[in-house]
């Protein structure tokens, strides 16, 4: 298997056509080319692995490239993102995406805050109590609440910090952000 560069618009076009969670690139770029699937295709959760093979006397490096379990954009499809109803609804997707993919730091969500109440918590009661127009939705398949009664922007910057809290660089948060 050969090791290519591509930029971040074609990278985010891939992961974008991503249809289930580990499908790696090779197979999305064979189903988009309309290219039969490679059965002998092997997936690690693994970003590259370099081996020093020895084939009939022949010395080669063989790198195994892999799909990067914690990166939303490797889960995160566009098409489901398009169904889903209103800017609330958009939020709470790309929130529940984040989550599936940031389990063990999903937390650092909970230092996010504005002024006078906190945006995020683990029960719907805490949001209540920090302000009044609250509401609190769950984050599918989470123990998490957000706020939800906020305007586009506020909620477009929720998602901008969550991304750096969750160690995305600068342009891949604005890319999360801009998702909504």
């Amino acid at each position: 298997m050969k090791k290519i560069e591509i930029d971040d618009e074609l990278y985010q076009y891939i992961a974008s056509n991503t249809q289930s969670i580990g499908e790696s690139a090779s197979d999305i770029l064979r189903r988009l080319l309309k290219l039969s699937p490679n059965t002998s295709a092997e997936v690690d959760d693994v970003l590259l692995e370099e081996e020093s093979q020895k084939e009939t006397g022949e010395e080669y490096n063989v790198t195994k490239v892999t799909t990067k379990t914690d990166n939303v954009f490797n889960i995160l499809n566009k098409e489901e993102l398009a169904m889903q109803k209103g800017v609330v609804g958009r939020f709470l997707f790309i929130l529940s995406a984040l989550h599936r993919t940031h389990k063990d730091s999903f937390d650092s969500v909970l230092d996010i805050k504005g002024r006078d109440r906190i945006y995020f918590a683990k029960s719907k009661e805490a949001l209540l109590e920090s302000g009044s127009s609250m509401n609190p939705k769950n984050i599918v398949d989470s123990e998490y609440w957000v706020m939800t009664n906020s305007n586009t922007t506020r909620k477009k910057m929720m998602l901008h910090e969550v991304a750096l809290g969750l160690g995305y660089k600068e342009a891949d948060a604005e890319t999360i952000r801009d998702y909504l």
